[in-house]
């Protein structure tokens, strides 16, 4: 890019701040105009003042670089005369107003890092400075007022959304691990379960061949199950802790809209504004407890809910090596079709047995998950034991 181009961004961006920065003194101003308490009129006036000494900033800053003098596109009243405004009333329009300051040190926060010009940068950070005490401001303003408008969920998850979408561009999310035990003996009998069907139809029934084939897939599957369980529980921890890095930098940088994000949250779950701006205020008083509290909204869990690494690796890897080595059991006893079929219905009754145990964690009652996983257990041994007798004819022919 030429410095020509550079420069020309530049000024666009420029021009943009001091259009957003007259528009809040025009808002103020009007506000300040309407309200008859003293204090608070007097409050809006240095908002507004406050306003347009940025964009005698910004003027100045576009000037130097020998820019179009700005002119205002927006209306002598601002956004105090705006359709949301005038329905809500001035409440509504505070509450605006502390959203819109709270975007405005995100979007500075951005241009820090993005403008590389050193004179800008230092305008940015005077300007982030007295924005977030503009937010603070506004927010004292709106608890003296008392009660504001409710907003619906459907508001709420509208500006959630707008807010998120600016912060980032989706998260990775990560589910937790559950019922290691459970699952770990499901998979460990349903795999070993096919294997020894597999071997039995091809061998029919030699133990030998069918210990030899069930015990190594059963050594294979507790690797496996164990192995993929701490990875699982490793990489849901790291993606906590990385959402927790993020969330605590974003605190750092710009803990307005860290707050906004976290009370419209709230809201969206049927909180009245109000009432989540106070349990907002109570988290912010502690700033390790506002990024906990931000970090388990984003992931749905929390530090204490993460599954341990090593513990997921042993009760997976046990819990397969349990369910695999039912199957294989009958064949240390007997050989030939007994052994087929007692492998066969100790092994469904493990699957009924492993069905129902799983509607503890399930809304399901126990007989229909237990039904359900005999009948899946029942079609793979028949389809596995078939092609075992099938393979071992052609190799027999």
């Amino acid at each position: 890019m030429t410095t020509d181009k550079r420069t020309m961004r530049l000024l666009a961006a420029l021009e943009a701040n001091w259009q957003a920065e007259m528009t809040g003194f025009h808002t103020y101003n009007t506000l300040a105009d309407r309200e008859d308490d003293p204090h608070r009129r007097n409050a809006l006036r240095l908002l507004a003042k406050a306003e347009q000494h940025h964009a005698d900033l910004w003027a100045g800053r576009i000037e130097h670089l020998q820019g179009a003098p700005p002119v205002y596109r927006g209306t002598g009243a601002g956004e105090a005369n705006s359709i949301a405004s005038r329905i809500g009333g001035d409440a509504l329009a505070l509450r605006r107003l502390e959203v819109e300051e709270s975007r405005d040190v995100a979007k500075y926060g951005r241009q820090l890092r993005e403008l590389n010009d050193a004179p800008s940068m230092d305008i940015l950070r005077e300007v982030i400075e007295d924005e977030q005490e503009h937010y603070r401001i506004l927010g004292n303003l709106i608890r003296e007022r008392g009660p504001l408008p409710r907003s619906t969920p459907e508001e709420a998850q509208a500006a959630l959304n707008e807010l998120i979408a600016a912060r980032d561009k989706g998260r990775p999310r990560s589910a937790s691990w559950i019922g290691d035990a459970i699952y770990g003996v499901n998979d460990g009998l349903g795999s070993i379960f096919g294997i020894v069907s597999g071997v039995s139809g091809a061998t029919l029934g030699n133990s030998h061949f069918v210990l030899i084939a069930g015990l190594a897939g059963m050594v294979a599957s507790a690797l496996s199950m164990g192995s993929g369980a701490y990875l699982a529980a490793k990489s849901e921890r790291e993606i906590y802790e990385a959402e927790y890095a993020r969330e605590e930098e974003a605190v750092a940088l710009n803990e307005s809209e860290a707050r906004e994000l976290l009370s419209l949250t709230y809201q969206v779950r049927g909180l009245a504004a109000e009432d989540a701006d106070r349990i907002v205020e109570h988290l912010a008083s502690d700033k390790k407890q506002l990024v906990r509290a931000l970090a388990r909204e984003r992931l749905d869990t929390t530090e204490e809910g993460l599954s341990r690494p090593l513990t997921s690796a042993i009760s997976g890897a046990l819990s397969t090596a349990v369910g695999a080595f039912i199957p294989v059991v009958p064949f240390f006893f007997t050989s030939g079709l007994p052994a087929v079929i007692i492998a066969a219905v100790v092994s469904l009754l493990a699957h009924f047995a492993v069905g129902a145990a799983k509607s503890l964690i399930t809304i399901r009652s126990w007989w229909a998950s237990g039904l359900e996983m005999t009948v899946v257990g029942a079609v793979e041994g028949l389809v596995t034991y078939m092609l075992g007798e099938a393979i071992g004819k052609i190799g027999g022919g």
